[in-house]
């Protein structure tokens, strides 16, 4: 409710300072501005969340500075707000920065590229000065010190002068080398290197913890930079790997002795790969105005197929002689600029608001719309998340609604053209019963979840069924949610052991031809029994228990009846007799559960990366095999990569396979490797 009334008051002060440009009227709209600016500054940079999309705002940014520069005095005359968002949290040691850390000012249109580029243009007195244009990653800042080659600190940005030093949650980062690759001979080495980059969480990474988040009912991450910024932040170093964060340098901060240093951004990004450290992917040369622009354009056309959250393109002089020149302003250089894209918007309308029951209860809105293309992709639903945030954004069913990518990522709800309300319309109102079972719905204190309290819900049940049987899970063919809903709806299943309980003949009743598909959903039930360990751990549901997880309690535990003893060592919740009692009726059915076999080392050391769509198997399914046989498989392709695997359609992961000379493999020579002894 907070969040809608200045929004109005800042709609109306708008109007106000529009019609009447008074001092008193900008004054008061500028405190209203920096007030609400501060605020999500605080949301975004230390609790790692965000209440308005990105665009949002940066447009109340540049509202701000036209404000404040029709009104000079009364801008002086408001307390002012900090050049660079602070995101130290208070529950980390702070460390300064040998150089500050700045930020970068913002361009959003050609108008402001233009204005850019005549700028440096008039300070080196030449019309076509070199540029690199790199993506621009959407993570959070760090800084990684290494001293005689050894990771010594990292350092968020912080305020620019200190930040939270982390170093015990970067070093665990898998691209993050610990020790630098230096040369012997031939080159000069650093002895102090502090290089300056992005801590991000591949887009893969982002959707495999939502949908891990979904399933057990919490809530998903609205963006990948709040997943990053969140995790590095938590004071347990695991996370930071569970999560899958990445790193990616693409600045350099210091270096001593000075005769190290590189001469230009493209032979930082030379040297860096040639320490070990990682960097942007893929990058583009310009020259003068025309490159800018078509290097830009390039960045926005490949975008989407970046493995990284990128909301635009980073132009940087790229000889750092001419950057010493052009030099830099207390927040920020001003031979480099961040240009934003505006994100893709379409229109559609409410059909309907449902609610989703999830494995633990959730209930979950969701808009169903009518079918509208957006990234390229056709979008029909939208998560309305939660009750508050139906209320704080007031969708109702047939609603004109403004649908973007969030961060480019999720399709999301950003607005409601209410000039086009229908008149019959009624604010969407939560119930009090589950949908499912009609059992009364609870909030839990301190959430904004609103949870079934049914003991025996269908479609809490029917989720759990589906998780089990899922393709990261139990992967039981011919148990999809059609079949789920059959079973459950005949009280055959009321529970996961009951599927282990089910009789041919009540499958043949249903009343189909359908004999076979019967024999191969008992046989598939049949061999879930002796399914890998931590499928079964993981298909049991159990709070905060993710794949990862699931594989650590297996590599500890053994076997079923080793979960129910060590378990609760590491997972306290294993302890209730729930999950003890459930444990036990699975032993009793026959379920032995293989524990995890030695080692594999037919692929020990191998990174790969997978592009396009393979013939006969799911990513999951090379990803698991790949990890099973003791490869692993990466997001992203850079020079570290052995192998990239590719299908049908490949994207932007060809292009920079080749351009790095990395061996390409289709589905049949990677099953070849597989079966190698």
């Amino acid at each position: 409710m907070k969040a809608r009334f200045v929004f109005l008051l800042l709609i109306l002060l708008t109007r106000a300072v529009s019609a009447a440009e008074t001092p008193d009227a900008a004054r008061e709209k500028i405190t209203v501005l920096r007030a609400e600016i501060a605020r999500h500054d605080d949301l975004y940079h230390r609790q790692s969340t965000s209440e308005i999309p990105d665009a949002t705002y940066d447009r109340l940014r540049r509202e701000l500075e036209e404000l404040e520069r029709r009104h000079p005095d009364a801008a002086r005359s408001v307390p002012s707000l900090a050049g660079i968002g602070d995101d130290r949290t208070g529950r980390f040691a702070t460390r300064r920065h040998a150089l500050p850390m700045l930020s970068l000012a913002k361009a959003y249109s050609p108008a402001d590229l233009q204005t850019f580029h005549a700028r440096i243009a008039g300070v080196l007195g030449r019309e076509n000065p070199e540029y690199v244009v790199e993506p621009k990653l959407d993570g959070l800042a760090v800084s990684l010190v290494y001293e005689h080659g050894s990771l010594v600190r990292a350092v968020t940005r912080g305020n620019g002068v200190e930040g939270d030093d982390i170093t015990a949650n970067v070093a665990v980062i898998s691209n993050v080398p610990r020790t630098l690759r230096l040369p012997d001979a031939g080159g000069v080495r650093p002895e102090r290197l502090e290089v300056r980059g992005e801590i991000y969480v591949p887009l893969d990474e982002f959707a495999r913890v939502n949908a891990e988040r979904e399933a057990a009912g919490e809530p998903r991450f609205a963006h990948p930079r709040a997943l990053a910024a969140g995790t590095v932040r938590q004071h347990d170093v695991a996370e930071s790997v569970r999560r899958g964060l990445r790193v990616a340098c693409f600045a350099l901060g210091t270096i001593e002795p000075a005769a190290a240093a590189p001469a230009s951004q493209r032979e930082l990004q030379a040297a860096l790969a040639t320490w070990g450290l990682p960097g942007i992917p893929v990058s583009w040369p310009a020259q003068g105005r025309a490159g800018l622009d078509e290097a830009v354009e390039a960045v926005r056309r490949a975008r989407d197929g970046f493995a990284f959250p990128s909301d635009g393109a980073v132009v940087k002089l790229n000889r750092f002689a001419d950057q010493r020149i052009v030099g830099a302003s207390d927040t920020a250089p001003r031979w480099a600029v961040a240009y934003k894209f505006e994100p893709e918007r379409r229109e559609t309308r409410v059909r309907a608001i449902t609610l989703q029951v999830g494995r633990t209860g959730v209930l979950t809105p969701v808009a169903e719309l009518e079918p509208v293309t957006l990234g390229g992709v056709t979008v029909a639903r939208a998560t309305l998340h939660n009750r508050e945030e139906i209320a704080r954004k007031d969708v109702r069913v047939g609603d004109m609604v403004y649908l973007e990518r969030a961060g480019d990522v999720i399709p999301a709800i950003v607005g409601v053209d209410r000039n086009r309300r229908p008149a019959e319309s009624r604010p969407f109102v939560f119930p009090s019963v589950c949908p499912a079972c009609f059992a009364p719905v609870s909030r839990e204190p301190e959430t904004v979840a609103v949870r079934c309290t049914g003991p025996a819900c269908p479609g809490q049940l029917r989720r759990q069924i589906e998780h089990y049987a899922s393709q990261r899970a139990l992967d039981i063919e011919g148990l999809g949610p059609a079949m789920v809903d059959i079973l459950v709806g005949q009280g055959w299943v009321t529970a996961i052991p009951d599927l282990y309980r089910l009789r041919r003949a009540d499958l043949l009743s249903l009343g189909r031809d359908n004999e076979r598909s019967v024999d191969q959903l008992l046989a598939a039930i049949e061999r879930s029994k002796r399914a890998e360990l931590w499928r079964v751990i993981h298909g049991l549901g159990i709070p905060q228990v993710g794949v990862t997880t699931a594989k650590d309690l297996a590599l500890r535990c053994g076997s079923l009846p080793g979960l129910a003893e060590k378990g609760p060592e590491w997972v306290a919740v294993l302890a209730e007799p729930r999950y003890q009692d459930l444990i036990a009726e699975l032993v009793r059915l026959g379920v032995a559960a293989t524990s995890p076999s030695p080692a594999a080392t037919t692929l020990r050391g191998k990174t790969f990366v997978l592009t396009g769509t393979l013939p006969t198997l799911s990513r999951v399914q090379a990803t698991e095999k790949i990890e099973a046989a003791g490869g692993r498989v990466a997001s992203s392709v850079s020079r570290s990569t052995d192998y990239v695997v590719v299908g049908a359609e490949p994207g932007a992961k060809l292009d920079r396979a080749r351009a790095f000379g990395v061996p390409l493999l289709d589905e049949a020579e990677l099953r070849r490797m597989l079966e190698r002894k």
